[in-house]
C-alpha cells in the first residue's frame, strides 16, 4: 500500500501489468493459493507475460481463452495471463506482448522443479507473434516483453547471453512502430531512451493514449 497507494481509487476495468516472471503459479501450494486469492481481491485487475521463472507444466495447465483480441489463460476472475506473440487491444490501447527469456542459473536448478525448458518461445510462438503483427500492419502502441532486443541488453546488462529470443525482439524493434517498449529481466529500473524502460519494482502509470 505505502509503494502503491493509487490502488485505492482503481476499479476491475483497471490494469496492473507485471513484466513477467509472476512466479505465481508454482507448486499449487497453500501459500501460492494464498496469494492468487489475495491478487484476485485486489480493486484492479491483475495481467501478466511469462518470463524465465515460471512453472510452464502447471501455467500450461490452464484452458487458453480469447480476451480482448489475444490469447490468455484465465488464472481467475481478475487475473490473466497475456501469452506470447498476441495483439490485444485494451481500452484502445493495442498491446503485443511477448513472454519468456533465458535463465543465466539454469545450471544450479532443476528440471520441472525450478527451471523448465519452456522458458524460452518455441517455433510455433515466434510464427503467431509475426502473423499477429502482420495484422496490425507492424504498428501498436506498447510492447511488453520479459528479456530485451539485443542492442537494449548490450545497455542493461551487457553480461547477458544473447539468444534466439533477443534476437528475435531485436529484429521486431526494427520493423515494428510503437510508442513504449517495458522490459521485466533484469531486476532494475531503468529508462534507456523515450521508448525503452526496464521496470523491476517500479510501477509506471499509462493513460489512454499509452503515454
Amino acid at each position: 500500500m505505502k509503494r502503491f497507494p493509487e490502488q485505492k481509487k482503481l476499479t476491475k476495468n483497471d490494469y496492473l501489468i507485471i513484466c513477467g516472471d509472476f512466479g505465481g503459479i508454482w507448486d499449487n501450494s497453500p501459500e501460492e493459493k494464498y496469494w492468487i486469492k489475495w491478487l484476485t481481491n485486489k480493486s484492479f485487475t491483475t495481467l501478466f507475460i511469462d518470463g524465465n521463472h515460471e512453472n510452464f507444466d502447471l501455467l500450461d495447465q490452464y484452458k487458453v481463452s480469447l480476451w480482448n483480441g489475444g490469447k490468455v489463460h484465465r488464472i481467475t476472475e481478475s487475473v490473466y495471463h497475456l501469452m506470447r506473440g498476441q495483439v490485444f487491444n485494451i481500452d484502445g490501447i493495442k498491446i503485443f506482448t511477448m513472454g519468456g527469456a533465458s535463465s543465466h542459473d539454469k545450471d544450479t536448478r532443476v528440471e520441472f522443479r525450478s527451471w523448465w525448458k519452456q522458458e524460452i518461445p518455441n517455433d510455433e510462438e515466434y510464427n503467431e507473434a509475426l502473423a499477429n503483427l502482420d495484422k496490425t500492419n507492424w504498428e501498436v502502441d506498447l510492447v511488453i516483453s520479459h528479456c530485451a532486443p539485443d542492442s537494449i541488453q548490450r545497455e542493461l546488462a551487457y553480461w547477458y547471453e544473447h539468444d534466439k529470443l533477443t534476437n528475435f525482439l531485436e529484429i521486431i524493434s526494427q520493423d515494428l512502430t510503437f510508442k513504449h517498449w517495458f522490459i521485466g529481466h533484469y531486476h532494475i529500473n531503468q529508462q534507456i531512451n523515450d521508448k525503452y524502460f526496464a521496470l523491476y519494482s517500479d510501477i509506471k502509470k499509462l493513460n489512454l493514449e499509452g503515454d
